[in-house]
């Protein structure tokens, strides 16, 4: 696995440059949004309490690293930006803040429902001040309801959301859906509803406040149970590998499992004929699928198991016919594909870090000026004096600020 220039190192102007993005986003949701805005060339500003920093500076695979405060799930989001530390409870601290509000486009925050409005930084306070501004909060479950006030992370969503119990089998679920794709879905639409904000802005000349709310999201993944569900009261199954279709299920072959997708009528039909069984390739519409699952289902069990998972991916595909072998993830970041897309970027010699880092950027290319990744993740307090100094205070009143411990540089 290496990491390899593509398209979008070739330069040009990059959608955000120019855009300057406040972060008071803490774990995995937020800062990937804003992640996805500095990869785009958006100067975005972290903003951390001193001496507590984002709580996933602690956390992650390297037990050193966490001691550092620089753990690789905090380093996995938060390359591009500048980091300061900042104690928002004290006034001094505010003023700052709204200092950088009033040179912002986008505000980005995660903290508890009415937190900041408690302290004077909600929307309305500072699009007054900046009506250009726009400022999207994040949480589990919106700015209004009944559970707006409750906190909650990735799992507790998928609790919540009916996810669960459409993941594993039926004699396991329900169950954690592995990775934590509701907070990195929460991020990336967060990122578009920004973006789109953006681009309402430009014709109206007016910010606007977001509202993203992660159970929102985890419905919108669900979107054709849900709608099913509504319509006729079908709840998902949890069939685990074993789905609805015989031809997009996974089979044990002679080493190991095959993920089929031969969904459409055309593919079932050109598996079949492919695998010289003509009778079956009559049953190749959805309706006919579904109703003699068990009898495709038993006639791909024994065939498989005659060849290896490689085999039968290379046999599958070269007949367009979709299919792969179920990968671990480390055999995953070894297939060439990976190199070819260049989703990954490896910094050299961090300092910070003490040994090359490489990170996931963002999952699309442009021909130009496209998602790049420019500087690793920054220590706690990194460019808070640099920042300080932009907004206008002199050596001394940052001075000040350090003494007050308002503020915090660099270790």
């Amino acid at each position: 696995m290496k990491a390899i220039p593509t398209a979008t190192d070739r330069g040009g102007l990059r959608p955000f440059e120019g855009i300057r993005v406040l972060d008071l986003t803490h774990v995995v949701a937020g800062p990937f949004c804003t992640y996805q805005l500095a990869l785009l060339g958006a100067d975005t500003i972290k903003v951390e309490e001193p001496g507590v920093g984002d709580m996933v500076r602690e956390d992650g695979t390297d037990p050193a690293l966490n001691r550092r405060g620089m753990g690789t799930i905090f380093l996995t989001q938060n390359a591009n930006k500048r980091c300061i530390a900042l104690d928002i409870k004290q006034q001094a601290g505010r003023d700052v803040l709204l200092a950088l509000a009033d040179r912002a486009d986008i505000l980005v925050e995660n903290y508890r429902t009415g937190a900041l409005e408690a302290r004077g930084l909600g929307y309305d306070a500072l699009a007054a001040r900046n009506p250009r501004l726009i400022y999207c909060s994040m949480t589990a479950f919106g700015q209004r309801g009944p559970k707006s006030s409750h906190n909650a992370y990735d799992q507790v969503v998928q609790a919540n959301s009916g996810i669960m119990f459409a993941t594993g089998t039926a004699e396991t679920a329900p169950i954690k859906v592995g990775a934590p794709a509701i907070d990195y879905s929460s991020g990336m639409a967060a990122a578009f509803a920004i973006a789109s904000a953006l681009f309402q802005r430009e014709r109206t000349g007016i910010g606007q406040r977001i509202d993203c709310a992660m159970l929102d999201v985890a419905l919108m993944l669900m979107g054709f149970y849900v709608t099913g569900f509504l319509h006729n009261g079908v709840k998902p199954r949890a069939r685990g590998n074993q789905l609805a279709h015989a031809a997009s299920s996974a089979y044990p072959t002679r080493d190991g499992l095959l993920m089929l997708a031969a969904y459409s009528p055309r593919q079932s039909q050109r598996l079949w004929t492919a695998l010289d069984r003509p009778d079956l390739a009559k049953l190749s519409a959805l309706h006919l699928q579904e109703s003699h699952r068990d009898e495709l289902a038993a006639a791909l069990s024994e065939v498989l198991l005659t060849k290896t998972a490689d085999e039968w991916e290379q046999w599958m595909n070269e007949r367009g016919i979709p299919a792969a072998r179920v990968r671990s993830l480390e055999e995953a970041l070894q297939l060439p594909q990976i190199d070819h897309r260049g989703v990954l970027h490896q910094f050299e010699g961090v300092s910070d870090i003490g040994s090359p880092l490489t990170v996931p950027m963002a999952p699309f290319l442009f021909q130009h000026g496209g998602p790049r990744a420019d500087t690793p993740p920054r220590v706690l307090g990194a460019d808070t004096d640099a920042v300080l100094a932009e907004l206008g205070y002199s050596e001394a009143a940052i001075r000040e600020l350090h003494a007050a411990r308002v503020v915090k540089g660099a270790p």
